[in-house]
């Protein structure tokens, strides 16, 4: 460490948010760029720990306090090569991660963490102004050929890893644009467009061929690509919605948050849309979810002018500081505020949402709900009752249903033939491979709903283990073994 007392010396500081006033008017994003000088005393603020619990934090075990070090040094240049070392996008994780390494930092402990993200974000941008950030491509081509179906980031980081070691690599992508929910999904605010396109400039400059509109599983046959390619690595993510079905669902506006930010994201991009296009200018909104994509939809309702925005989640509202089922090094369960709560709206919690009702056009006017009370079983499992005489009716003109996704689509692994968990999501082993020889999967498509930064980690694990199986002998690619993810 270059300064051992930086914690003590240097009081925390985060990036300053734009005024709320200024920032609901557009979908510019949402923080200052904090000064070169702020950024480096932060960095001293890393502490000689011992151990680095940020490493377990982080999925993708990023050597957060090597480039933490080299900031304060001032060394730039080197910062952003131990920085993409690990991670292929640092700047998707550092404006959409909600920096797990930061709540196992030790200096949560007993004060505020060190501002990683902030940290991480800086070094690439710099990266960017300097044009220190070029293609790669690889010396030495293998004369093998692998296809990724999906380009999100798990399949953008396992694409470049691919392509790097030597690989053909071709990436195909059923929407008009790569990047996923990276590009239709995530609102602008939150990530500005222009970070995805210039990754998926390089990728392209480094090699790597985008077919786009290719709908694998429905108008492509997937076993066309497995016949074309050595291997064939599916990264399709969990973009199955939840459903919720009782009463009235089928409303006119009452529809799925992903409909809603997609839609949104492709005003910013200046595509033409259907009249009929869901929008929340003049209403009265319910949001029925409490995670990020909730969080999403309310900065969206917020900056289209949204009569009211009401959040309601079906769980207990989390303690503010420390929660005991939660302690440090884990990410702790509290209450959040993120700049869309801070920006307006009303939240409610442990509601049960029972039925919708409208009028005689078939449009949504009403959510009827119960309040609930949760409570342990002798199993230690959580149970929930409903409150005699606490309805409530809820008077609304759209309803974005954010409560998760359960899963991959399923016509592709049907197609495919594929072995699923009990959860619909894609079987495979620790080498990512799934039932079907020279088919792999990787992200949320086989280890269920999760973060950005475990796509990216996730992406780069099959990466190694199909070069692995492709050459015939150990990967150049540095790995990192992951535990398997929440769906089974």
């Amino acid at each position: 460490m270059a300064d051992p007392r930086g914690f003590l010396n240097v009081e925390p500081q985060k990036p300053t948010p734009r005024p709320v006033h200024l920032r609901i008017r557009d979908y510019d994003e949402l923080y200052q760029e904090m000064p070169v000088e702020s950024t480096r005393a932060q960095a001293t603020r890393c502490m000689d720990c011992g151990i680095p619990f940020c490493h377990t934090g982080c999925p993708l075990g990023n050597r957060i306090p090597d480039w933490n070090d080299l900031v304060h040094r001032n060394r730039w240049k080197e910062a952003l090569a131990a920085l993409h070392d690990t991670n292929n996008f640092p700047e998707f994780t550092g404006k959409t991660c909600p920096a797990p390494c930061e709540a196992s930092c030790v200096l949560a402990l007993n004060g505020t963490a060190v501002t990683i993200k902030t940290i991480e974000q800086a070094i690439v941008d710099r990266g960017w102004e300097q044009g220190w950030i070029v293609a790669e491509p690889p010396r030495h081509e293998t004369g093998k050929s692998v296809g990724v179906v999906g380009s999100g980031p798990a399949g953008l980081a396992a694409a470049q890893q691919l392509r790097r070691a030597g690989h053909a690599v071709t990436v195909y992508e059923r929407a008009d644009r790569a990047g996923g929910l990276l590009t239709y999904g995530i609102p602008d605010f939150k990530m500005s467009k222009e970070y995805v396109t210039r990754r998926v400039d390089q990728l392209r400059a480094e090699g790597i061929e985008f077919v786009l509109n290719a709908d694998v599983g429905g108008a492509i046959d997937p076993q066309e690509l497995r016949r074309k390619h050595d291997a064939l690595l599916l990264t399709v993510g969990a973009t199955k919605p939840r459903e919720l079905p009782i009463p009235g669902r089928n409303l006119k506006g009452v529809v799925q948050a992903m409909t809603f930010l997609t839609a949104q994201n492709r005003r910013g991009f200046g595509d033409a849309l259907d009249a009929e296009t869901i929008t929340a200018t003049g209403k009265n909104v319910i949001i029925i979810g409490g995670g990020d994509t909730a969080s999403d939809c309310l900065g969206t309702c917020h900056r289209q002018g949204a009569k009211s925005v009401l959040q309601l989640d079906y769980n207990p509202c989390p303690p503010e500081d420390m929660n005991p089922e939660t302690p440090w090094p884990l990410w702790p369960k509290i209450l959040r505020i993120t700049p869309a709560h801070e920006e307006g709206g009303k939240r409610d919690w442990q509601i049960k949402t029972q039925h919708f009702a409208g009028d005689d056009q078939g449009r949504v006017t009403e959510l009827h709900a119960v309040r609930i009370h949760h409570y342990y079983d002798k199993e230690g499992e959580r149970q929930f009752e409903e409150l005699h005489g606490s309805e409530l009716v809820f008077p609304c003109d759209l309803v974005l249903l954010a409560i998760g996704f359960a899963g991959p689509e399923q016509s592709l692994p049907e197609r495919l033939g594929l072995a699923l968990t009990t959860n619909g999501a894609i079987r495979s082993d620790s080498k990512y491979a799934t039932s079907v020889p020279g088919v792999f999967a990787a992200g949320d498509c086989r280890r269920g709903q999760s973060l950005v930064v475990w796509a990216i980690a996730e992406g780069r694990e099959a990466a190694r283990h199909i070069d692995e199986t492709l050459t015939g002998r150990p990967s150049r690619l540095r790995g990192r073994d992951l535990p398997l993810g929440l769906i089974r």
